[in-house]
């Protein structure tokens, strides 16, 4: 029996923020890249299957690569996952012009997604209109649908939604089912973005103690 008041964080929601070493001279070679990509294929955004980002043998590209990699080691050794991982690693570009938003959704198939911003537009030169807006932020929403049956002021166990305005050379990472939206780029310059999910090689290590395989 505890003789202190024990607290636990029960269910967990992990998230992984990073600014990537070198971002400032990666990032003008990644946005001409994905720029011309674009210009190329006009649906590279929304046809984001069709390819892997990250099968690209251009430098740059392998260095983001590289970098992603050593994230979701850094991501899983923070979890407390202390095993080698095998994963795959399935990335596309996102090219957001005025108006472009994501609505809500999440990343099924995968055990983490992410995203690394390449160029964020600045929001000194938003058009007329209501002051509460908040371009190109992404919010996170809390994932227990019945978290919010009592709310009340600063309990960060009930706000239903963690809003971030991302900049350039940020990297993150979070569980693939968390809901997440992208709120509308409002300025002339493009947003882009290089998004990825995680898929892990399956190996019997991963299940829970106590759970054994059915086939």
């Amino acid at each position: 029996m505890a003789a202190t008041p024990e607290f636990l964080n029960l269910w967990p929601t992990q998230l992984f923020k990073f600014d990537l070493p070198g971002h400032d001279k990666a990032n003008p070679l990644l946005a001409q890249w994905i720029l011309d990509a674009d210009q190329a294929a006009r649906q590279l955004t929304t046809q984001y299957l069709d390819t892997n980002f990250f099968a690209e043998a251009h430098p740059v590209v392998q260095w983001l690569k590289q970098s992603v990699q050593r994230a979701v080691i850094d991501y899983a050794r923070h979890a407390g996952i202390q095993y080698p991982l095998e994963f795959a690693i399935q990335g596309w570009a996102n090219v957001n012009q005025l108006g472009d938003y994501h609505n809500l959704h999440n990343h099924p198939h995968a055990w983490l997604s992410g995203t690394y911003y390449v160029q964020v537009p600045k929001t000194d030169d938003l058009p007329p209109g209501r002051n509460d807006r908040t371009p190109n932020c992404i919010s996170f929403y809390d994932p227990r649908p019945q978290a919010n049956m009592l709310a009340i002021a600063d309990d960060p166990q009930v706000d239903p939604e963690h809003r971030l305005h991302p900049h350039n050379g940020l990297i993150m990472l979070w569980p693939a089912f968390l809901h997440h939206s992208v709120h509308p780029n409002l300025s002339h310059t493009p947003r882009i973005s290089v998004s990825f999910n995680i898929v892990l090689k399956w190996s019997d290590d991963y299940l829970p103690k106590g759970h054994t395989p059915v086939f």
